[in-house]
C-alpha cells in the first residue's frame, strides 16, 4: 500500500498542515483560538522543515511560537478592544510604516540569505529567505491586528507554494495553495470590517 506507506512516513507533515488549514479559518474570523492552533501547528513544522533543510523556515518557526503567544495574549487582553465587543480593533498601516515594513523585509532577507548560503547547505537558499524575510513581518503584523499582514501572506504563501513543490513537500504546497486563496479571502473580509470599526 504505497499511500498508506507514505502517510505513515509523513504523518507530521498532514498533521501540521491540518492544524494549518483549521487557523486559517480561526485567523480570518478574528478568532483569539487561532493562535493556540498556530502553536500547534508550528511546533510540528519545526520538526518537517529541519527534515526538508528548509533551515531560515525551521529557524522562522521559533519566531512564530513567541509571536504566536504573544499573539493570542494580545487578542484576548489587547488595550484597543472595540466598545461593547470582545474583538481587538483591526488597524492600517500608515505610509511611513509601510516603507518601514519594506525596508525591514530588505534587511532581513539580506541576513538570513548570507547566513543560509554561508551556514547551510540549503538548496533554495534565495527563496527560504525570502519568504522567511517577510514572515517575520507579516507575523508581527498579524499579531498586532494589522489589515496589511494579509498582502504579506498572499506574496508568502504563494511563493512557499513553488518552494514546496520544488521540495517535494506535497501536503504543505496544498496547504499553502489554499494560505493563498484563503489570504486573499481574509484581506477583504477584514477591510470590509475596518469600514465599519
Amino acid at each position: 500500500m504505497p499511500v498508506f506507506n507514505w502517510i505513515v512516513e509523513n504523518w507530521i507533515e498532514l498533521f501540521a498542515a491540518l492544524f494549518g488549514l483549521v487557523g486559517i479559518f480561526l485567523q480570518i474570523k478574528q478568532n483569539h483560538w487561532y493562535w493556540l492552533t498556530s502553536i500547534v501547528m508550528v511546533s510540528l513544522y519545526i520538526w518537517v522543515f529541519f527534515d526538508a533543510g528548509f533551515y531560515a523556515d525551521m529557524s522562522f518557526q521559533f519566531y512564530y511560537l513567541i509571536i504566536s503567544i504573544y499573539g493570542w495574549y494580545f487578542w484576548i487582553s489587547g488595550k484597543t478592544k472595540l466598545e461593547n465587543d470582545n474583538v481587538i480593533k483591526t488597524s492600517k498601516l500608515s505610509v511611513k510604516q509601510w516603507l518601514f515594513s519594506i525596508l525591514l523585509s530588505f534587511v532581513f532577507f539580506g541576513f538570513i540569505l548570507f547566513i543560509l548560503k554561508k551556514f547551510t547547505d540549503s538548496a533554495v537558499p534565495v527563496g527560504d529567505a525570502f519568504t522567511t524575510a517577510l514572515s517575520f513581518v507579516a507575523t508581527w503584523l498579524l499579531a498586532r491586528k494589522i489589515l496589511e499582514n494579509w498582502l504579506f501572506w498572499i506574496v508568502i504563501d504563494a511563493a512557499s507554494t513553488g518552494l514546496y513543490i520544488y521540495k517535494g513537500l506535497y501536503p504543505t504546497a496544498v496547504l499553502f495553495t489554499v494560505l493563498t486563496i484563503l489570504a486573499f479571502v481574509g484581506y477583504f473580509k477584514w477591510k470590509k470590517a475596518f469600514v465599519y470599526d
